[in-house]
């Protein structure tokens, strides 16, 4: 059983998705309330997946609720078995404040309900923003979740924006603005760096899901028009063999990496030239490409809201719905011999702005200003 830390209320956080989802925010919510010294003591929970009980990082528990919906009777069903679920599981009186991972899905308004009198620090990433845009009943708990906090936490300004007009009642003098941050010791002893041979070829890395909006379409068609790259692709396969015959279709070759756990992700970067991120609305922040530019890989970006203010001029921005323009910037990439290595120094200066460390005692610090 965790206790917490002295000075550190204990949370009660949920995130329903299955154990072993793929996203950032999943990396987010393991690295800050799990292992054997996690970051933030807490009990935290995520959905038991089907078939077989995986085995789970300490710290975490699984909750058998099956059922996920998102708007009609459904999604009242589901959020009442997992309020069932959380109540039988949690001792209130233990409990000194509510991480409220997503403004929107199940988990928020079912700990709003089971534990009415804690206070309650919401936390928002990008899809509870873009769902909340698609499905009215989303919407709907979007808005009432911002209402019921009290206090918001933001990773960059471009979600506050984007939470501001989705539900423009919510006081911004609740807002707080704290970066979401990566493994310290990414930071302090990341993967060497592997010797690689010369290639004629700009070794390009996709990593992460390849849902509309990463850009994982739009990454296919602008890459038809660009000469002398390769692409690597890790994610998961059902999403990469969707998109496998655009992908093949533009560039030559194409390799499948899997869905890499993050390690053999970190030694991945070290076989690449650029990270690629395409993404077509928002992101949060934009974990991998801090993950990626901490071990030395550059980052080549579409700069939508989220990743425009994570990286800045420490990563190289195109418009990846151009492909003259792409094909332009992959070439300036693969023939300048300065280009590279000056991302690489850039990248490595802008990761170090944000160790996981520094997030967790400042949602630390707010916790026990709400008590």
């Amino acid at each position: 059983m965790t206790f917490p830390r002295p000075g550190r209320p204990l949370v009660a956080t949920c995130l329903d998705l299955p154990f072993g989802s793929p996203g950032g925010s999943v990396e987010l919510f393991l690295d800050l309330y799990t292992g054997d010294r996690p970051l933030l003591p807490a009990r935290a929970f995520m959905l038991q997946p089907a078939g077989p009980r995986p085995t789970v990082p300490a710290g975490l528990d699984l909750l058998p609720v099956s059922g996920k919906a998102l708007e009609g009777p459904a999604f009242r069903r589901y959020t009442a078995a997992l309020g069932r679920a959380l109540v039988h599981a949690l001792d209130a009186e233990r409990i000194g404040v509510l991480h409220l991972h997503h403004l929107a899905f199940g988990a928020t308004p079912t700990l709003l309900r089971a534990l009415p009198r804690h206070p309650r620090i919401a936390l928002v990433h990008g899809t509870d923003l873009l769902f909340a845009e698609q499905h009215r009943d989303q919407l709907r708990v979007l808005r009432e979740s911002a209402r019921l906090a009290d206090a918001i936490v933001v990773p960059t300004t471009a979600m506050a924006d984007h939470l501001t007009r989705l539900a423009p009642r919510t006081g911004t003098g609740k807002i707080h603005h704290i970066p979401w941050g990566i493994p310290d010791h990414l930071l302090t002893a990341p993967p060497a760096q592997a010797t690689r041979p010369g290639s004629p070829r700009l070794r390009l890395l996709y990593a992460g899901r390849l849902t509309p909006e990463k850009g994982g379409g739009v990454l296919a068609e602008a890459l038809a028009a660009a000469e002398h790259v390769e692409l690597s692709v890790a994610a998961p396969r059902a999403e990469f063999d969707a998109l496998r015959p655009a992908l093949r279709q533009a560039v030559h070759p194409v390799r499948y990496l899997g869905w890499l756990r993050r390690p053999q992700l970190w030694k991945a970067f070290a076989e690449h030239d650029a990270l690629v991120m395409p993404s077509t609305t928002l992101e949060a922040m934009g974990l991998v490409a801090l993950e990626a530019q901490a071990c030395g890989l550059p980052v080549l970006y579409q700069p939508v809201p989220g990743l425009r203010e994570a990286l800045g001029s420490s990563a190289l921005a195109t418009d990846f719905t151009d492909a003259a323009t792409l094909a332009r910037d992959l070439e300036r990439l693969r023939t300048s011999p300065t280009l590279l290595p000056a991302l690489r120094e850039a990248g490595r200066t802008n990761a170090a702005r944000h160790p996981l460390s520094t997030t967790a005692a400042a949602l630390a610090d707010l916790g026990t200003q709400l008590r």
